[in-house]
């Protein structure tokens, strides 16, 4: 594991060879690390853009070979569209790095988390700026574009199917999503910064409780039947506290049935 000085060391090494490129027009932290890092554990989140769309995929090099100057175990490449590339590096120490290299008119705010440390020519902090006034305006700052009630309400029906044909295996995977949009549900209520959110320790420590009572200790019908109306329940009064999440009675009466 990594100390907080070895990873300062190794922002503040990334930072500079990063700046010293030319094909970088500004570097855009993200995460804790913008107001101190939660712990030992925490990752280094960089945004890096250049001002061309051409240079994307040049830049995307760079940034490749300087973080392999610090002899990383592995390196992993992502694409997420023509302009859009993400490079994940994992350091011996552990310490892990996500960049992700785009055109700077592509850049955008999913949180408030967010720093400018580096801005040639004064347009990275222009469009962040403007980023996140459309974030900060939002009626609802994290769009989640499912319906969380009918997936939690559908799960549980494939769960209580699944279960009385003894499939355990799948009746524990449908246990799992509605466990995931229990979470959802939940850290909306707190509003919570969702995008990859993890800080689940953070969250109400009754809720915790209650959530964890969901957990069977053995795998059975009837402890598996437990679990599933226990999160059911939950899952009832979290929706119940939510001003963004409906469920109506035709639904409740779903889930109940």
């Amino acid at each position: 594991m990594y100390s907080a000085d070895e990873r300062n060391d190794f922002f503040a090494k990334t930072v500079k060879r990063l700046e010293s490129s030319d094909l970088i027009e500004g570097i855009v932290q993200l995460g804790s690390g913008t107001i101190g890092y939660r712990d030992e554990y925490s990752d280094i989140d960089l945004m890096v853009s250049t001002s061309k769309a051409e240079d994307v995929a040049s830049t995307k090099s760079t940034v490749h070979e300087i973080l392999s100057e610090f002899n990383p175990i592995y390196i992993k490449e992502k694409q997420f569209s023509r302009d859009i590339y993400l490079l994940i590096a994992f350091m011996e120490n552990s310490l892990e790095f996500n960049v992700s290299i785009l055109p700077s008119d592509l850049l955008n705010v999913k949180s408030p988390l967010w720093k400018v440390i580096v801005d040639k020519t004064g347009f990275v902090s222009e469009k962040m700026n403007a980023e996140n006034e459309v974030f900060q305006n939002k009626p609802v700052k994290y769009d989640v574009n499912i319906d969380i009630a009918f997936e939690f309400v559908y799960c549980a029906l494939s769960m209580d199917k699944e279960l009385k044909r003894h499939n355990f295996i799948y009746s524990m995977k449908m246990l799992e999503k509605m466990r995931d949009y229990l979470l959802l549900a939940q850290a909306m209520n707190e509003n919570k910064k969702l995008h990859q959110f993890k800080a689940y320790d953070t969250l109400a420590p009754s809720f915790i409780e209650a959530y964890l009572s969901t957990y069977p200790d053995e795998i059975t019908v009837d402890k598996l039947t437990a679990s599933s109306k226990k999160l059911k329940e939950l899952f009832t009064e979290v929706v119940g506290q939510s001003s963004t999440i409906t469920m109506d009675k035709d639904l409740q009466q779903l889930l109940n049935s």
